[in-house]
């Protein structure tokens, strides 16, 4: 109403419509509207003061504004489509330009697409973290690849990294979601950003949670050895309690939405080599939509500085699991059995495992080593690196 006002403020001040539209109030055309609509009214009267508002609006929504139609309506089916199968807004603008040689402007699309969804009434309480203080981790269902040695089609996983502050973020495709996988995600995700946040959102993935919990959650081992090596705090959320690490739940949804439609892998390798050029180029040098600013730039120029150095040691992960001494004297691990002394059977004990070697201890006290057995190796889906 406010423009309305103006305008028969101006019409009273002996402005014409053409003045009018130049002033960017309205329209030339709809100025002569109002004005003839207003002169019937009596309202171009100076003598008489202006309607309030609740009157204008009552006289001006009777006339329904005229509404172009947009030029993506001829797109409507395949762009509902798309975003009922969560493509992000971005990538479906990227996928009319490519495949519908769309030539309008990114805008037109965010405003088409957000008329297809009601806005959500939930209330949510936003997050504040320093530069290097955090970062939220998580599993997204990632693309289905070939199996190397069978060539079966086999499901993935997308490990993601999001650093709470800058937004920027690791992504890894992997064929699982084990435990020796979780660690070796952590160690790329910490080289690829040259720092160590200080703590570690996560949820209760069973990877790194052994018995979800309020208030005192059960760790990995094998997850507090790597926190120990690296200076990280592990910061489990409340069970049922997504939200807490709503960043990293929006960042896998951002690289399924707007990394994997259209796309083509050979293998996990090449996914991978998107995957890394698409975060570096694409992902990170967008307008974040919270931030208004570029991820990459805001890390580089000041939370990279500002997270804890690596480690000088290289640090070699280890799986640890609980397993009961059999009554031949052996533990079951991973496909092979090693031994312990007979004095400990059908005793719960624990097995430290890395890489190369295997050892076996009775409470905290190590009773066996042994040369873990080498199998030949497997890179499907079943691998754990």
């Amino acid at each position: 109403m406010y423009e309305y006002r103006q305008a028969l403020l101006r019409m009273r001040q002996g402005a014409t419509d053409r003045e009018i539209g130049r002033s960017g109030l309205m329209g030339r055309k709809k100025a002569g509207k109002v004005r003839e609509l207003a002169k019937a009214l009596g309202w171009l009267d100076r003598e008489v003061p202006l309607p309030a508002d609740a009157e204008l609006a009552e006289v001006f929504s009777r006339e329904p504004a005229p509404t172009a139609v947009s030029p993506l309506e001829t797109h409507r089916e395949v762009i509902e489509g798309w975003w009922k199968k969560g493509f992000q807004k971005t990538a479906i603008y990227g996928l009319l330009k490519r495949k519908h040689k769309y030539q309008g402007s990114y805008s037109s699309v965010r405003r088409f697409v957000g008329k297809l969804e009601p806005p959500s009434s939930k209330a949510t309480m936003r997050l504040v973290f320093d530069p290097g203080e955090a970062a939220q981790v998580d599993f997204g269902a990632g693309p289905k690849l070939p199996d190397p040695v069978t060539g079966e089609l086999c499901s993935t996983w997308i490990f993601v990294m999001t650093l709470c502050w800058s937004r920027h973020q690791y992504a890894e495709i992997v064929w699982n979601q084990k435990t020796p996988t979780w660690l070796a995600c952590h160690q790329r995700a910490f080289r690829f950003f040259g720092g160590v946040p200080r703590r570690v959102v996560i949820d209760n993935a069973a990877c790194a949670i052994t018995r979800a919990c309020q208030k005192e959650p059960a760790v990995q081992r094998s997850y507090y050895e790597l926190a120990e090596a690296y200076g990280f705090r592990i910061d489990p959320c409340a069970p049922r309690r997504p939200e807490l690490k709503g960043r990293v739940e929006a960042g896998v949804k951002y690289v399924k939405r707007s990394f994997l439609p259209g796309r083509d892998f050979r293998d996990l390798a090449d996914a991978n080599r998107q995957l890394e050029a698409w975060v570096l180029e694409e992902a990170g040098h967008r307008i974040h939509g919270t931030t208004r600013e570029r991820p990459l730039t805001r890390f580089a120029e000041i939370e990279r500085e500002l997270l804890l150095p690596l480690p000088e040691r290289v640090f070699e992960p280890a799986e640890w699991k609980q397993l009961t001494l059999r009554r031949d004297g052996h533990i079951g691990f991973d496909g092979a059995f090693y031994s312990a002394p007979w004095v400990h059977i059908a005793e719960k004990m624990w097995v430290r495992a890395t890489a190369t070697m295997v050892q076996i201890y009775s409470g905290h006290e190590l009773v066996a080593t042994h040369t873990r057995c080498q199998r030949p190796e497997r890179q499907g889906p079943l691998s754990t690196t």
